[in-house]
């Protein structure tokens, strides 16, 4: 599932491929995502100022003149930067065609992602405006989770992976950054004490910034590509993650897996306390 160094990586290759370009006509091949696409709306892209791309959680807002177009990836969606002339690939839901004869197309095969158009702010609309932090945007990510952590009682993964604390620490990430700060997945989130939730925020944000520089972790086809083509490569350096039977690489110890809120978990028990 793309997570926020994907939606990142994504965002950056949009930014580039949009750069001194302009989008020339919008095709909505299939509408059926998890909410349908307007057509006639999203043709408000159609030679209009692209003014900024920017991310918000695991969303992308491509901001124009009269509007912007909020995209999602959902749980396998991705996009692409093609030429042209190269034929569609199946579950290929929308293309906006460029003046350089490139397209971009939005790909999900799952149909959870969303194209939906705002003529308002985006921050405003109801998919945004109750987002919790931005994890790379903040200083003291810690202190700020140690602070809203106090009446609560969830497991500290599930904590972590909830948007409306925090944005863009999914399942990945999550299990990373809690075997970086040494501490077990299962301990609810009230019993951690401040200074370990403040390694935690150093450790989250590690993580997250590591993956954006590497290309994120999930590989694909023709997605997620950063301006030097770059892909998917963090998932080399994943410590615990998927690594469930095989030896800590820091003390030996066999790495465990249990569910944790419905997601297959990853940690080790001697190094996580």
């Amino acid at each position: 599932m793309p997570e926020l160094p994907e939606v990142e990586v994504t965002k950056k290759a949009l930014s580039f491929a949009l750069r001194d370009t302009s989008i020339i006509g919008v095709n909505v091949r299939n509408k059926k995502l998890r909410w349908p696409i307007e057509e006639n709306k999203i043709k408000n892209l159609i030679h209009t100022d692209i003014k900024k791309i920017d991310r918000r959680g695991k969303y992308i807002l491509v901001h124009c003149e009269e509007g912007a177009l909020i995209l999602h990836l959902g749980m396998s969606g991705s996009i692409g930067v093609f030429d042209e002339n190269i034929k569609y690939h199946k579950h290929d839901h929308l293309e906006l065609i460029l003046n350089n004869k490139k397209v971009i197309r939005l790909n999900d095969p799952r149909r959870f992602g969303c194209a939906v158009w705002t003529d308002k702010k985006p921050e405003e609309h109801k998919l945004i405006r109750n987002l919790g932090i931005e994890p790379l945007e903040v200083s003291d990510l810690g202190e700020r989770l140690y602070s809203l952590s106090r009446n609560r009682n969830t497991a500290v993964k599930n904590y972590i992976m909830n948007s409306n604390i925090v944005v863009g620490v999914g399942n990945i990430y999550a299990s990373e950054s809690l075997f970086r700060s040494g501490i077990n997945p299962i301990r609810s989130s009230n019993r951690i004490s401040e200074d370990r939730y403040t390694r935690l925020g150093v450790e989250i944000k590690k993580v997250l910034n590591e993956a954006i520089e590497m290309g994120g972790t999930t590989l694909r086809d023709f997605t997620y590509y950063n301006e030097v083509r770059q892909v998917g490569y963090f998932k080399q350096k994943l410590f615990v993650y998927g690594k469930s039977g095989e030896d800590c690489r820091k003390c030996g110890q066999e790495i465990r897996e249990r569910v944790i809120g419905g997601r297959n978990s990853f940690y080790c028990s001697k190094c996580q306390t």
